[in-house]
């Protein structure tokens, strides 16, 4: 199948109506709703890409607008700009007044936001499916003309300044979340800064710079919009179309970083955390990006090790033991290098390093003699049902849509990505767990409490 308007240079959902058959011949008759999800995509010819999942269970749809630009594309002295322009977009455009767009959109029973990760920035809404045309001209409106003042531009630094004071310094552990980066991507900047920003960044940023990111980035061919729910999609393309066609493409740099260079010893670091009631720690191992092959297994590692209370290091660390009052393993599922995570607050009377001891043993002992096949079908029952609650409502098939298109280049991937999680076998656990876990890969970051004599700011000694 096979449709387009003047300006659209392409869109299918998968094929001709005849390859489509011809495929349905040769699958299995049993597919999955995920696998059977329909995706429809579409490119106008400004270079804005489109997804459509169409399903008329709920009468809403949900909008994400992706642009390909986070933390990543900043420059060193510019720190913060993406994750400002969350914040800019919100400030009016040159057919909605400041605060109109979240009035418009509250006002007709709907939800919005936006965020700012290393690797996007996203916007969305939720709406009644009736009023899909109106959050398709509120995301049009400030793609074309946001409105880029001193007034808005000061506000809205003042604010991001306030949020890293409440979201990071004000909270304890939190500024060890941005100091981990640095230490374990070290030179790498794409991700060894913070997506909040540098205050000193945003106190030197003069406007004219703020204005030149926008129009680098805020481009339909750097952006991304989805729609998933109850609409028809030759009229969702239309309104699309009418919308955002005229929208001007801009030339928008290629991402191209230097490599990450190789770590070849184990980094280690102190740090003093004024708020943080007991000591805590990370451990960072450098690992292949998200969808390599070799993610797959050991995001099946992580839940195995941390996931939950039957976890194997809860289990020891936190109930069996008590060293540890939390545990949390994970990989960061970054787009570009990636890293597998450990986070452990220590209980009274413990250190970091007897916890850590505990981690490294049983990460050894996995590499010797793997997992059992229990423990991986349970991780495989907690990821798909993980992955398929993820889906369930419009704005989150909207936003993974979008993600899988901007990220992987193509929307329709996401059928097929649980297919690739549960045929994760018990060795390629096993040589997960044997291949990157060397200390020599390893960067610790201790968080330590305040001594106990020590005077906190203000107070009399």
């Amino acid at each position: 199948m096979v449709l387009a308007t003047a300006s659209m240079l392409c869109m299918s959902v998968g094929g001709n109506a005849q390859d489509a058959t011809a495929r349905r011949a040769e699958e299995p008759t049993a597919r999955t709703p995920i696998q059977r999800m329909p995706v429809v995509r579409a490119t106008l010819s400004n270079g804005l890409r489109v997804v459509l999942n169409p399903d008329a269970t709920v009468p809403t749809v949900g909008i994400a607008v992706y642009y390909d630009v986070g933390s990543r594309n900043e420059v060193r002295g510019r720190t913060g700009f993406a994750h400002l322009f969350e914040h800019m977009m919100f400030q009016g455009s040159a057919n909605v007044a400041k605060g109109e767009h979240f009035s418009l959109i509250m006002n007709r029973g709907g939800t919005m936001n936006g965020t700012t990760s290393h690797d996007r920035t996203n916007y969305f809404e939720t709406l009644p499916s009736n009023e899909l045309e109106l959050g398709l001209f509120l995301e049009s409106d400030r793609m074309r003309s946001l409105a880029i003042s001193e007034e808005n531009f000061e506000n809205q630094r003042q604010t991001v300044k306030e949020e890293r004071r409440q979201s990071y310094e004000n909270r304890p552990y939190m500024l060890s979340m941005l100091r981990i980066n640095e230490l374990t991507y070290g030179d790498y900047f794409p991700y060894s800064h913070s997506t909040i920003g540098e205050v000193a960044d945003l106190d030197n940023a003069p406007l004219e710079a703020v204005r030149e990111f926008w129009q680098t980035y805020y481009a339909p061919n750097n952006a991304v919009i989805s729609i998933s729910g109850d609409f028809e999609p030759t009229a969702a393309l239309a309104l699309i179309e009418r919308y955002f066609g005229d929208i001007g493409r801009r030339a928008t740099p290629a991402y191209e970083p230097a490599a990450l260079a190789p770590q070849t010893r184990e980094i280690t670091d102190t740090m003093v955390d004024r708020l943080a009631p007991l000591p805590a720690f990370h451990i960072a191992y450098h690992i292949p990006q998200s969808r390599e092959a070799q993610h797959y297994p050991l995001e099946m590692l992580a839940i195995v090790l941390g996931d939950g209370e039957s976890s194997r290091l809860y289990q020891k660390l936190v109930k069996e033991r008590e060293i540890l009052q939390e545990i949390s393993v994970s990989t960061d599922d970054r787009r570009g290098p990636d890293v597998f995570s450990f986070w452990g607050v220590v209980g009274t009377g413990h250190t970091g390093e007897e916890a850590r001891n505990v981690i490294y043993s049983e990460i050894q002992s996995i590499a010797q003699r793997g997992i059992t096949q229990r423990e991986l079908d349970k991780a495989k029952n907690r990821l798909r049902a993980a992955f398929v609650f993820g889906l369930q409502s419009n704005l989150s098939r909207a936003m993974q849509l979008a993600e899988y298109e901007m990220y992987w280049g193509n929307a329709e991937l996401l059928r097929s990505e649980l297919d690739r999680y549960l045929a994760v076998t018990l060795d390629e656990v096993r040589h997960a767990a044997s291949t990157y876990f060397d200390a020599t890969n390893r960067t610790v970051l201790d968080v330590l409490p305040p001594p106990a004599d020590s005077t906190t700011e203000g107070e009399a000694p």
